[in-house]
């Protein structure tokens, strides 16, 4: 069963449109490629200068972390005063406790880290 020449070519010239749409979206699509290229630039090229320039700082947080304060046993503690006291703990204690509550480690992977049981490690960020 042949198909019939009229419908080959409805079909034929349906497909070179379809080619034609096809080649002309890539050729876009490489020109628009290429524009960008044109407009780029690295952040190697720029100047020091012009890096700054591209940056901001955010500080909406800046203000309300200064004056967190939190109450325990009827005292305040500041952000600070906690620092102060992580910081006159013995090492391990203070590693054990970073480790727990800040880089949200297990009791087990420190424990690996440390190459120490779990449970010392459990008593070491627990007192505190």
């Amino acid at each position: 069963m042949e198909p019939n020449s009229r419908e080959f070519y409805k079909q034929c010239a349906f497909q070179k449109f379809c080619n034609t749409v096809l080649h002309n979206e890539a050729c876009d699509t490489h020109r628009e490629l290429r524009r960008h290229k044109a407009k780029e630039v690295t952040f190697s090229d720029m100047t020091l200068d012009e890096a700054r320039q591209l940056h901001t700082f955010d500080e909406y947080f800046k203000r309300e972390a200064a004056e967190t304060v939190f109450e325990k046993a009827g005292k305040k503690i500041t952000p600070k005063l906690l620092l102060e006291a992580i910081r006159t703990l013995p090492e391990e204690k203070r590693k054990a406790i970073l480790l727990y509550y800040f880089e949200g480690m297990n009791d087990t992977e420190i424990a690996e880290l440390f190459n120490t049981s779990r449970s010392t490690i459990q008593y070491r960020h627990k007192l505190f």
